[in-house]
């Protein structure tokens, strides 16, 4: 590996060289959250969290093959299999960071093409509620 990583196999690589994930970061724009400067502990959590769910795992390079969540997938499949698999996918995605310690209290909701999931996401920091949709 060079001095740069070039593949998300070599992100792998780093991550697991570095541990703990980093709790001190920019902040974002994010829709509920203002922009501009820094942010740490719960709000650097969140914004994780919000990422992980919203970013579809293999597809972009710069991310880590371990990162974000996998859901396209899931268009054209029978609610019952997406809820379940939404579950499933969401947890370990998210318990990919080791600042989660859980994520459970879910609930569902569908629509003509869509399935929301909403869950707790337990933590280091405290307990976060979050939903996630999905074409189905």
């Amino acid at each position: 590996m060079g001095l740069l990583p070039t593949t998300g196999d070599d992100l792998d690589l780093i991550a697991f060289a570095m541990g703990e994930q980093p709790g001190y970061t920019h902040k974002l724009d994010i829709g509920r959250r203002r922009v501009g400067g820094m942010t740490d502990r719960r709000e650097a959590l969140y914004q994780a969290i919000y990422l992980i769910l919203n970013v579809e795992r293999y597809v972009y390079p710069i991310y880590s093959r371990n990162y974000g969540s996998e859901f396209s997938d899931l268009i054209g499949k029978p609610r019952d299999y997406a809820m379940s698999e939404m579950k499933r996918r969401i947890t370990e995605a998210l318990e990919q960071d080791d600042r989660v310690t859980g994520v459970g209290n879910w609930g569902f909701e569908t629509g003509r093409k869509t399935v929301q999931a909403r869950f707790t996401v337990y933590t280091i920091y405290g307990d976060m509620d979050f939903s996630k949709e999905v074409e189905v």
